[in-house]
């Protein structure tokens, strides 16, 4: 097989700076001395009975010197916290967990199992690598809801976690300095994403994390409890598919167009219980938001997880978000892909999935008579400060107001704040916030999962009626959003805010070219 595109040498990250240790794409993480005992059984000796050799680090065939077995990332990462030499698809290990995350949803469940069978009084086993989100039903007045946050922070007090982003004034997202917002955002901008770590979440969406170069997958509640207990989890190595993206990114596409193309591809379970590992030109030159759009998806193609290789870009992006030192891996040259897919993206055209499954592709312009109600910006997919930016780019461009209603959701409180801060390129300074209120669209509002998944009848911008609806969400089966007769069309931020200018789905080099 062919070697990857990206396979720059091994390094241990430590306080944000490389260091080259001239080893193979991992190094054993303890040293110890090696003991080798004879017993005597006459009851007085003088003899040496035992000798120790000298004093060396542990050298194991697969992590130091030469690489006897090939492995890709995720098999080498797997490998590493498992404490295992070698592992091979199909194997079962039990793996130690780097962050466990949990939100509002899944969190209270995980919970009870846990209690039920660690016991009421106990204790969890890292209080520091448990990252607890409220971020999915936040904003709204259905008690239940409501209450599945309260049970987070109670549980939070109990066991003194450290990072439990709290919200208590749901009237006012800014009196909340501790929220933040989307889970699988939040992950990365607090820096909880390393590359060559294990990250679970109780969400499907936590393969997003797999653009750091680390093993994320979303788990169960059953699977999460057992994690607060112990912090491992028994895992299934994957086989891996390669996916090779060449060729220079035209300006009227985003990573969304190119995850959609893979996904329309291979179908929705083209990837069943497989990594994913995308490499190529196109690949690196993708920002950290833009990498976590195209591993945000895989699951949308049965995926396990979904990894970039580590690069500069990641580094640059962890430089003041993380103090932890963490050590990147990178597949062999010679390691086994089950495929590999190979696209050249400079032909790639703007493309969205039509209703009811995501990998219902189609191009955008062939869609132009497809008349929307409304335009969704927003979710773990679409509501990253670059996502509104291209739309704000979009709406610049054209000078134009909506012709639909057009709800903005900043996925977190950060989004948030560069929505009414930051300049948006060749704007004469004007922020999103300026150039969204100038277009008509709705004023953004508070950050969290919003109408991605429905949620209760009072979320904001949720379908309560049957709408045709082009999002920058992630899933477009029946009821998704709200309505269960409703019709979602997935999309990149400038289609979907090319479309709301005309009310159609439209293609966005209508406005950018």
């Amino acid at each position: 097989m062919a070697s990857s595109t990206i396979a720059p040498p091994s390094f241990i990250i430590n306080n944000n700076k490389k260091k080259d240790l001239g080893l193979s794409a991992f190094t054993s993480s303890s040293s110890s001395s090696h003991f080798f005992t004879r017993r005597c059984r006459k009851p007085i000796s003088k003899q040496i009975v035992s000798v120790m050799t000298p004093h060396q680090s542990e050298r194991k065939p697969s992590t130091t010197g030469s690489v006897k077995t090939a492995m890709t990332m995720t098999e080498k990462i797997l490998a590493r916290a498992s404490h295992k030499p070698h592992l091979t698809p199909g194997e079962n290990v039990w793996t130690d967990v780097d962050i466990l995350m949990t939100h509002d949803v899944c969190g209270p469940g995980s919970i009870g199992i846990f209690k039920k069978e660690f016991g009421q009084n106990a204790k969890v086993w890292d209080r520091e690598k448990i990252v607890i989100i409220p971020d999915h039903y936040i904003f709204t007045t259905d008690e239940r809801a409501n209450r599945n946050v309260d049970i987070l922070r109670d549980f939070c007090h109990e066991q003194e976690i450290k990072y439990f982003y709290d919200i208590k004034d749901l009237s006012n997202f800014k009196a909340n300095p501790d929220y933040k917002g989307v889970c699988h955002v939040a992950l990365a901008q607090e820096g909880h994403c390393r590359p060559g770590e294990v990250l679970l979440g109780t969400d499907s969406h936590t393969c997003t994390a797999g653009a750091f170069g680390q093993f994320a997958t979303g788990i169960g509640n059953t699977d999460a409890g057992f994690v607060l207990g112990t912090g491992k989890s028994l895992l299934k190595v994957p086989p891996t598919l390669k996916f090779v993206m060449d060729g220079e990114m035209p300006d009227y596409l985003q990573a969304k167009d190119l995850i959609l193309q893979i996904i329309g591809e291979i179908s929705v379970a083209g990837a069943t219980y497989k990594s994913m590992e995308f490499l190529g030109t196109t690949v690196e030159s993708l920002s950290m938001e833009e990498r976590m759009t195209l591993c945000n998806m895989v699951v949308e193609a049965g995926g396990k997880n979904g990894v970039v290789p580590a690069d500069s870009t990641t580094f640059k992006y962890l430089e003041d978000r993380t103090s932890v030192s963490y050590e990147p891996v990178y597949s062999d040259d010679q390691a086994k892909f089950l495929q590999e897919y190979r696209f050249d993206i400079s032909k790639l055209e703007p493309l969205v999935a039509k209703p009811h499954s995501p990998d219902n592709r189609a191009l955008a312009r062939e869609c132009k008579d497809v008349k929307i109600d409304r335009v969704y910006i927003g979710s773990c997919t679409g509501g990253k400060t670059e996502d509104f930016m291209a739309a704000a780019k979009v709406f610049l461009a054209a000078g134009k107001k909506v012709k639909v209603p057009t709800f903005l959701v900043p996925a977190t409180q950060k989004v948030w704040m560069d929505l009414y801060s930051l300049p948006v390129p060749g704007s004469g300074g004007k922020t999103c916030s300026q150039i969204f209120e100038e277009a008509g669209c709705d004023t953004p509002a508070s950050p969290s999962c919003g109408a991605c998944l429905g949620g209760p009848r009072d979320t904001y911008a949720r379908m309560n009626e049957p709408k045709v609806c082009v999002s920058t969400t992630n899933r477009n089966f029946p009821g998704r959003m709200g309505h269960k007769e409703g019709e979602i069309y997935l999309a990149s931020p400038y289609t979907s805010a090319a479309s709301a200018l005309t009310g159609y789905v439209t293609d966005p080099r209508e406005f950018l070219q």
